[in-house]
This record gives structure tokens, sequence and C-alpha cells, in this order.
């Protein structure tokens, strides 16, 4: 059984972070092992939280527990997202060190959490360098969205051959492959949004109807990289591998969005689209580029 370490934020209540990741990779038949950064009551969006940030050394620790009783020998991969600070992030790569020691093969996927076209960054002065400087060179697949991608590349990403300039000096700074997520450029129907994916064996795109929110939900980055790594493990990251998980992962998130659409809620409706995550509903095709 394919087995992911999952190390990401967590909340009582909703769907963000590992709350966002955890149940869909299981639903798609991953064992999954969840080590929290820091556990709230609710998402920091809706202004008001509780609970506690927890410290590097706690992760560090957690992980000893989890290594101490069966090993990691059987580890496939990591992904982590949200990144509170260098410390965090620190621990996340000894966490990936530790990981590909004990099996060489094992992934590591990096949704690099920092912000957003509209919102800026998010995250803790510093976070963004550090990012770029450090993660992003440890990881075999990164998941930046436009907003991201522009930053970790250095360079402004307005047409489809920005975007694919950008995943390529991305892929030249060590991961094999870049999902680049929320793409908006230059011709595209503004009625609908893309993701894309760049690899040494090709680049693919898939565009989506947006879905008209009545808020629009948390997490959705989350559940992405997510399901994203989980096609990645079983279609492989060469080849046609990154266009079929590309296919699966957005067919996925559409399930998603219109489910959570019709329940007109403000977390996403993880529970009442967990079969159509498994098996969607929707056929998407992409288009290859290169």
């Amino acid at each position: 059984m394919t087995h992911v370490i999952s190390i990401q934020s967590h909340v009582a209540y909703g769907y963000v972070g590992n709350r966002a990741a955890v149940f869909p990779l299981q639903r798609l038949g991953l064992e999954v092992t969840a080590i929290n950064t820091v556990q709230f009551s609710n998402h920091t969006g809706y202004g008001a939280f509780t609970g506690d940030v927890f410290s590097p050394d706690h992760l560090r620790n957690v992980l000893d527990g989890v290594e101490s009783l069966v090993g990691l020998d059987d580890v496939d991969a990591v992904l982590s997202g949200y990144m509170g600070d260098e410390g965090i992030g620190r621990a996340v790569l000894d966490s990936v060190d530790r990981v590909k020691l004990a099996n060489p093969d094992a992934l590591y996927c990096c949704d690099p959490v920092m912000g957003d076209i509209g919102r800026g960054f998010f995250v803790r002065q510093g976070i963004p360098e550090w990012m770029r400087d450090h993660a992003i060179a440890r990881a075999d697949i990164v998941t930046p969205n436009q907003f991201e991608l522009a930053f970790l590349a250095g360079r402004e990403v307005n047409t489809l051959e920005d975007a694919l300039a950008a995943a390529a000096a991305l892929r030249a700074k060590g991961p094999r492959v870049v999902l680049i997520t929320s793409l908006e450029v230059t011709g595209d129907d503004e009625g609908h949004i893309g993701m894309l994916v760049d690899a040494e064996s090709g680049s693919w795109r898939i565009a989506t109807p947006k879905v008209d929110f009545i808020i629009a939900p948390n997490g959705a980055g989350d559940f992405t990289a997510a399901m994203f790594l989980a096609h990645s493990l079983r279609a492989g990251l060469t080849d046609e591998g990154p266009a079929r998980a590309l296919e699966q992962t957005a067919a996925a998130v559409q399930m998603l969005f219109e489910h959570t659409r019709r329940a007109g809620t403000r977390e996403l409706a993880m529970i009442a689209a967990q079969q159509d995550i498994v098996s969607p509903t929707v056929t998407l095709h992409a288009e290859r580029l290169r």
C-alpha cells in the first residue's frame, strides 16, 4: 500500500491543510501518516480562531516516534504545505532527508503556500525567500499557483509562453515536475481557469469552467497538491504520467467545487464529494503544449 507522510496544518473544523489532504488521500487508497504543524479551531480566514502552533522539535519528535515504531523505509512520499516559519521549514526538510535515507525512491511534493494574485504574500517575512532558496531545490514535485510561480522563477507570468518559461526555470532549480494551479493568462477564456503541468517529457494544460461560489472556500490548493501527488505516484513522473495525473487531479477538483457550490458552504464539501473524488463523473483531456 502506498504510504505518504503529510506535514501540514490541522483544523478541528473545516477543510484546509491536512484536513483537506488526508481524507481524500485515504479515499484513494493511500496510507497516510499525518504530522500537524498547528492545531487550530478553524482556518484563519474566519478572522478569529483558537489553538496552538507546534514547535519544530515537536514535529521531529513525532517523526521519531513513527520511525521507532514502524520505520520509514515503506514511505513513498512526503507532502508539505503552509510553513509558518523557517524553523518549521527546516524540520520539514529534515523529515524529507530522513525518509529519503530510508527509501531513496521516495518523492517530496512541496506546495509552496505563500500568496496569491490580488492578496500578495500572506506568510511571514523571509518565508518566500527561504522557500525559493531552500525548499524548491529539494522537491521532486512543486505545485505553485501563478503568483507563487512568478516569484519562485523570478519572472513575470502573463502569457502562456511566460508560464512555460517560468516552469522550465523552476525545474532547472531541481524539481522534476511543476504543476501550476489557478492559471489565467492573456488570451484565455475569462470563464475558465487553468492548470498546467511541466516535466522533462512535456507540458500539458487543462482549463475548466470557473465556479461561482457564494464565498470562495479555502483549502483548494491543499486538496489539489494532495490529489496530484497521489495520481503522480500511480502514473509516474516520466512519459505521459504527468498528463494523466493532471487529468485526474483537475477532474477531482471540478467535482469537489461543484459539490461545494451546490452546498453553498464556505468550507469544501469534502464528505459529499468523496465518491466523485475517487471516481469523477467528468472526463478531462490534457492539451499537449510541447
